[in-house]
């Protein structure tokens, strides 16, 4: 007899930070500059409605070249939560890599599992939430994002268009509007 009570797989949804939370600035530290990608707020409702975590998974190469501290990165984090908390937004964890194998600067110059086309941030959220990689969703508007995801076993990976010149090796899905990722969660169930 087959049990009926069993549980679906805790799944995620994965958010590049520059170019899919905020539009892409370069080298983001300061409030005053940040601007949110118009959608965020309305995928992340869904996706909690829907039973997903949400992480943000962002490299941060501008701590490694020293244009700012991780506690400059900390504190603007802190901010925009509090700015997302205001449309009832909330992110269950937010991962960062600091490092950078050619422009990183001291102990930020070196290689890390972490940094992006890396799987560590995503594997890292696995493994802290119980989430099953397999069940779980990215959004990313660079190459490094989609072969993150596609490394890790992600389900579905969408990557925003305009950014990269060109196409991505990999399996995803080119979208335009952060629209185009709620409704294909709403549709996936």
């Amino acid at each position: 007899m087959m049990d009926t009570n069993l549980e679906a797989p805790r799944r995620a949804l994965f958010l590049d930070r520059d170019g899919v939370v905020n539009e892409e600035s370069g080298y983001l530290f300061r409030a005053e500059d940040v601007r949110f990608v118009p959608g965020i707020a309305a995928l992340c409702r869904t996706a909690r409605r829907l039973g997903y975590r949400i992480f943000v998974v962002t490299n941060q190469a501008g701590i490694a070249r020293g244009y700012y501290s991780e506690e400059d990165f900390q504190r603007l984090m802190q901010w925009m939560q509090a700015e997302l908390a205001r449309e009832d937004v909330r992110f269950d964890a937010v991962y960062h890599c600091p490092f950078h194998p050619e422009h990183g600067l001291g102990e930020y110059r070196r290689e890390h599992a972490d940094r992006k086309p890396g799987t560590g941030m995503l594997r890292r959220g696995a493994r802290e939430f119980g989430v099953s990689l397999e069940a779980s969703v990215m959004v990313g508007d660079r190459c490094t994002d989609v072969a993150a995801a596609n490394a890790a076993g992600l389900r579905k990976v969408f990557l925003i268009a305009g950014t990269e010149g060109g196409t991505c090796s990999g399996s995803y899905q080119s979208i335009t509007a952060l629209a185009e990722v709620e409704d294909w969660l709403i549709a996936a169930g």
